[in-house]
């Protein structure tokens, strides 16, 4: 099983082929956004990886990271789009705590959404 370690909170282990933003709340208990249900359309489910980040980038996580200003800003991922596939680290930058929204979201698939493109 993949160690996704989350700076602040702790190490844990996930099982293979979890989407990461669900690996988030299922077995790390952090209250990690997700506004758009997990399908690419916002980009409140972000984190910052500090090490282990996939290679493999959706052209869904891709395209709406280029809308939103924040394509080529160093380690900014989409856990909606990545699958807990090795050891990661990560930063949880976005969170339900002091987001003043009343609550995470809508609970994210347990597979990838929209069905994966690789760019």
């Amino acid at each position: 099983m993949p160690k996704l370690t989350v700076d602040g909170v702790g190490e844990f282990e996930v099982p293979a082929g979890k989407r990461l933003v669900n690996a988030l709340v299922d077995e790390c208990g952090v209250d990690q956004l997700h506004a758009c249900g997990g399908v690419a359309r916002c980009t409140t489910c972000r984190v910052e990886f500090l090490a282990g980040e996939p290679a493999a980038i959706t052209k869904a996580e891709q395209a709406v990271l280029a809308a939103k200003g924040l394509a080529g800003t160093p380690g900014l991922r989409l856990s909606c789009q990545i699958a807990c596939d090795g050891d990661m680290t990560v930063k949880v930058i976005s969170r339900l705590a002091g987001s003043g929204r009343v609550d995470s979201g809508k609970r994210p698939a347990d597979a990838i959404e929209p069905s994966p493109e690789w760019a």
